[in-house]
């Protein structure tokens, strides 16, 4: 279909930036540099009419690190670049928290809790608290809290570490919010474009859609494991999260996010629903997709986990689920 003289002049006009992905990434960098560069024209592609990929999908924790992961971090790769890591968290967790009331994305600072089965990272703990502490400012970043594991009335759970410094938002309200900052920054934005190839040249970089193409002096692409169907020999690979929510449950006593198996499994109250995600490391063969659906083997395990560990001995219903 050809396009009118007037479409050609304005929304598919050459920009200084084109971003595809319109979720948190996509976003915060269009928001970064419109406020470095004011008179830069930024465009944001996303190929639905929402953002449809993980950060509408996810389970809402603002993450800090959980002991056992920070643990294996400097193991990985040192505690050099482990401590640059946790302090790029914190700064972002700070971003969050400048830039939006608590009430505008139900942000809440409730402390993060790992649930382990067995004692050898307690013996780390110690080491661990007095790495970070120059970066936290706190003198047990990380601590045992077994009053709270009997609080919380957890079933098959050995020890419970606490940190308070990391907590949870909606996902979805937090986007809503920087897409009200995007557009009072004059980012523009084409939705439901779904971008089908991406050539370059010394001069300028143009991307393809099925009805039109558009050229741009920069380009970024902020599509998480997506990507891969547009840079077809990146080294990336997909890793697919698959989720549930409870109904309402009276008097539920959870309050916080909580880690689980390495990291594997991960929980958190929303309100008073439990919203559960993980068990990926059972069927990685599987998970290693773009695909987003669920699957009856890992949702079953998620089942199971619930009812064993989160929820023992209680009734519930669960309403939702998604990948």
């Amino acid at each position: 279909m050809d396009s009118s003289i007037w479409v050609l002049e304005t929304f598919y006009r050459k920009r200084d930036l084109i971003i595809i992905g319109a979720g948190f990434t996509g976003l915060w960098t269009a928001i970064s540099v419109k406020e470095k560069f004011p008179v830069k024209s930024v465009l944001v592609v996303e190929r639905s009419s929402v953002p449809i990929g993980a950060s509408t999908r996810n389970a809402g924790f603002t993450c800090f690190g959980s002991l056992t992961e920070i643990i294996a971090d400097s193991q990985k790769m040192g505690w050099e670049k482990t401590l640059e890591l946790v302090k790029m968290r914190l700064q972002g967790l700070k971003k969050i928290q400048d830039c939006f009331t608590p009430d505008e994305i139900d942000f809440e600072l409730c402390g993060g809790y790992e649930i382990l089965n067995n004692d050898s990272p307690l013996a780390k703990i110690d080491k661990v608290n007095c790495q970070l502490k120059p970066v936290t400012g706190l003198e047990k970043t990380f601590s045992l809290n077994q009053k709270k594991l009997k609080e919380f009335g957890f079933g098959n759970s050995e020890y419970l570490i606490e940190n308070p410094c990391e907590g949870s938002l909606h996902s979805g309200k937090l986007l809503q919010k920087l897409l009200e900052k995007c557009h009072g920054l004059g980012v523009e934005f084409l939705f439901g474009t779904e971008v089908s190839k991406i050539s370059e040249d010394e001069d300028h970089v143009l991307i393809k859609t099925e009805n039109f193409e558009i050229s741009a002096e920069n380009l970024i692409i902020a599509t998480n494991a997506f990507t891969k169907n547009l840079v077809e020999d990146l080294d990336l690979f997909p890793a697919r999260g698959q989720i549930l929510l409870t109904e309402p449950i009276e008097n539920l006593k959870i309050k916080g996010t909580f880690h689980y198996d390495e990291g594997f499994y991960y929980f958190r109250n929303l309100g008073n629903r439990i919203l559960l995600g993980g068990a990926r490391n059972l069927d990685f063969e599987t998970e290693e997709t773009s695909t987003l659906e669920t699957t009856d083997f890992l949702q079953n395990h998620l089942d199971n986990l619930i009812r064993t560990v989160v929820l023992p001995g209680q009734k519930f219903e669960v309403t939702h689920r998604w990948s």
